[in-house]
């Protein structure tokens, strides 16, 4: 089970919390659910009625500190900290590790140097841990730590939730997708008839091949019969020439007169 799958009772857990709660009482649950090690998905959450009725209250910031876990960055909260509730630890590593996953969304090799920047690394080693045991180790992203390119090849990388906005772009994408396989589809479809037709005329060529080779066979057969017949007939009008001349040129022998 991937590390998406797994997220889906940490949801339904924190989604049916919060639809109970109202008010100051739901900071605790985004303080929870932001803290919690095997939960990186948010929408869901900010979806729940009684926490969209914190916009414009007292303690709307836990609104706005639930949406940066949903879609933003390390960098993004340290810019807007100001009007921020300040973070705990584990909700310091859980941004750290969604700003690796944001970064792998849009490229596939990260720069050692662009992933210090982002997660206030100060070293190599610091940051080689950091990907192997708090993001590797996790379940959030496969890859490679090229350490003479300093870089991170990623292989996998789990999704974070669509940013406002983006399910637009999303659509595009998948129309413009769904329009290159159908177009794919055809040609494959083309391609296959094609093949088949081949195939068939393959067939008649060679079965038209094979019966000509057939005729060839029994045309050399009779040839080669009628050919044998004609030297035995030859052969046995000369043997009885030869013969008759041997009769013939054979000495007789004489008579001698008795008494």
């Amino acid at each position: 089970m991937d590390i998406e799958e797994r997220q889906a009772d940490h949801i339904d857990y924190f989604v049916k919390k919060a639809s109970t709660l109202k008010g100051p009482a739901l900071a605790n649950v985004v303080v929870e659910a932001t803290s919690h090690p095997s939960l990186f998905a948010f929408s869901e959450i900010l979806s729940v009625p009684s926490v969209l009725e914190l916009e414009g209250t007292e303690n709307s910031a836990f609104l706005d500190l639930l949406r940066m876990f949903a879609h933003g960055t390390w960098s993004e909260y340290k810019n807007s900290a100001g009007h921020l509730p300040e973070l705990v630890p584990d909700q310091v590593l859980k941004l750290k590790q969604l700003t690796v996953l944001t970064l792998a969304e849009t490229d596939k090799v990260l720069p050692y140097d662009t992933l210090m920047q982002e997660l206030d690394v100060s070293n190599v080693r610091e940051l080689e841990d950091f990907v192997i045991n708090d993001c590797m180790y996790v379940g959030i992203v496969r890859g490679k730590l090229d350490q003479l390119r300093r870089c991170f090849k990623v292989q996998f990388a789990a999704g974070r939730d669509i940013r406002p906005g983006q399910l637009g772009s999303m659509t595009d994408i998948l129309a413009n997708w769904l329009t290159t396989s159908d177009n794919l589809l055809v040609s494959i479809k083309e391609k296959i008839n094609w093949a088949d037709t081949m195939g068939e005329m393959d067939k008649k060529h060679r079965k038209e091949t094979e019966d000509r080779v057939e005729e060839v066979k029994k045309t050399l057969s009779m040839k080669a019969a009628i050919d044998s017949r004609g030297h035995e007939e030859n052969f046995s009008e000369l043997g009885g020439v030869m013969d008759y001349d041997h009769d013939r040129n054979r000495p007789k022998r004489r008579r001698h007169p008795i008494g």
